[in-house]
């Protein structure tokens, strides 16, 4: 028997058909996904190992810590940390396997002082991370350390956005500037860029939420992606409420006539937004539910007074289903797929199949 109140089932299936989707872009591109933050919540080593066994020798995260954790001491793979060295010894990046990429000039100097790899992100117009593409000094285009470079689109998931166009003809003009650019990896793509064109490909691509099912409201990746998340909660009580009563925290809501609820053992501590309060829709099999009252950190409450079925303590109620994932979520609470899953809290139960 399950004793947590909420579960995240992850289709290892599913997942694997979303990479080789990508991989199948293009003929040896080289597909190097992103697992920060928990890999969007999934779980970053049980990813890391699903897609190794898959042949993916390439692994993104953000912080040296994300990349410590993973302790993976395998040679044949790279992970590449985004946030650079800042103020870190160099000796956490090669005592575990790690590859810094660059993002300042500051951090260019220490790393030439040293003698390990590393990678360099080039501001090409987000103005966010990494080197401005017109200041990068003449020094770094015969250094032989460098792994990959990289940029980042800003309005990637925008396909009609001119400065998508800007900034690819900006990391272009800094790609020819290598003299030894056959032994660079360059990068400019995640989920959406990859799809904008095959001139956005470059030589490896760096899918996050597509990965994992998301496809920011694209219809090509809707099309191609399969869903990996399904995201229950149990219920843990079930009651009859007279007429006139009132639910939840703060009185929001008002019976206005005698109704059956479920309490659903999942609240904003499981990254079930107070948003969805009064407004929530969850899901047993063809019946749908309504969240009524304030959704509270443990829990929150359903109508069940029109189920066709014998709900009971312990069934598990879908918050996100195969039928209405990730995206149907976020449309729900006014945001995006990639804050849903990375805001799914560390108590809830993780389940490969």
């Amino acid at each position: 028997m399950i004793k947590n109140s909420c579960i995240l089932k992850v289709n290892k299936k599913n997942l694997i058909s979303n990479y080789k989707f990508f991989k199948n872009l293009r003929k040896n591109l080289i597909i190097a996904p992103t697992i920060k933050a928990n890999a969007y919540g999934l779980g970053d080593k049980e990813i890391l190992e699903l897609l190794k066994k898959n042949g993916c020798k390439n692994f993104f995260v953000a912080t040296l810590e994300e990349g410590i954790k993973l302790n993976s001491k395998d040679k044949n793979i790279n992970i590449f940390v985004l946030n650079g060295i800042q103020n870190y010894s160099l000796s956490l990046f090669t005592d575990n396997n790690l590859i810094p990429i660059i993002n300042t000039t500051l951090e260019l100097r220490k790393i030439l002082r040293n003698n390990i790899r590393f990678g360099i992100h080039i501001d090409t117009g987000i103005n966010r991370l990494g080197i401005d593409f017109k200041t990068l000094p003449q020094s770094i285009f015969k250094n032989n350390k460098i792994i990959i470079a990289m940029s980042h689109l800003s309005s990637a998931d925008e396909k009609k956005n001119n400065y998508n166009n800007k900034q690819k003809n900006n990391f272009i003009k800094v790609v020819n500037k290598f003299s030894n650019k056959n032994n660079i990896l360059f990068s400019l793509s995640n989920s959406n860029g990859s799809i904008l064109s095959k001139s956005y490909l470059f030589d490896l691509i760096r899918p996050g939420i597509g990965l994992y099912g998301g496809d920011n409201k694209n219809y090509f990746l809707r099309k191609n992606l399969k869903p990996v998340v399904t995201l229950s909660g149990k219920i843990i009580q079930i009651k009859s409420i007279d007429k006139n009563e009132y639910i939840g925290y703060n009185q929001t809501f008002k019976s206005k006539n005698k109704i059956k609820v479920a309490i659903i053992g999942a609240g904003y501590a499981d990254g079930i937004p107070r948003s969805l309060s009064n407004k929530g829709i969850v899901f047993y099999k063809e019946n749908k539910f309504k969240i009524i009252g304030r959704i509270s950190m443990d829990s929150f409450t359903i109508n069940i007074s029109n189920s066709k079925h014998n709900l009971k303590v312990g069934t598990l109620i879908d918050i996100i289903n195969n039928k209405h994932g990730i995206e149907y979520f976020a449309d729900r609470c006014n945001t995006i797929s990639n804050e849903v899953i990375t805001s799914i809290g560390p108590r809830v139960k993780r389940i490969y199949a």
